[in-house]
């Protein structure tokens, strides 16, 4: 797996500033963004946005003319990571690489609860992170099935909709939603 393999790492690469003062001002709004949705919600205040990564709402709006801009940029530099995740974990044992991936999966669901309903689902943004995040965990999925570590009778979707709908629900703490996440993986694991 390749950088250039998945549609998202362009879309990333073509938004991100070359100066690099520029690029941490970016990357500072896309961090704070992603926190402040996590919190408030697709209503989260853009200039909390900018207060959060220490700039001026001017700097936000020079970086992302339009809300729904930084919502296809914040979601899509989450995907792209996830893409990166797959790549760090792909030469860990077949369940190891799956579970590693999923964790951070968990994590990215977060975000998209948050600004999924603010963007079409057939936007070009929203389709190649779809087209990305399957190009990069479907792999360690099919080398988890193969190895004998995953049930036969799932598919890939099946298991992303199974933790996404786990990841979705409210959780008293991250513990208890990581205990429920484990039984329910526990239940994709090919009997031994």
């Amino acid at each position: 797996m390749t950088a250039d393999t998945f549609p998202v790492s362009a879309i990333v690469a073509s938004q991100r500033p070359h100066r690099k003062d520029a690029a941490r001002n970016y990357d500072a709004l896309l961090a704070a963004a992603r926190e402040a949705f996590a919190e408030n919600g697709a209503e989260a205040s853009l200039e909390d946005v900018a207060r959060r990564a220490g700039v001026g709402i001017a700097t936000l709006y020079r970086n992302f003319p339009t809300r729904r801009h930084l919502f296809e940029s914040v979601y899509a530099d989450e995907v792209d990571d996830l893409c990166r995740v797959a790549r760090e974990v792909a030469d860990r044992e077949p369940w190891e690489a799956l579970t590693s991936w999923l964790g951070r999966f968990v994590a990215y669901t977060v975000t998209k609860r948050a600004i999924r309903e603010a963007l079409d689902n057939e936007s070009e943004v929203f389709l190649a992170c779809r087209e990305s995040m399957f190009q990069a965990g479907g792999p360690l999925f099919d080398r988890a099935q193969q190895a004998g570590e995953v049930r036969g009778d799932i598919s890939f979707d099946d298991l992303l909709r199974m933790v996404s709908g786990i990841s979705g629900t409210y959780f008293p703490d991250d513990a208890q939603r990581d205990r429920i996440l484990g039984v329910a993986l526990d239940g994709v694991r090919a009997n031994r």
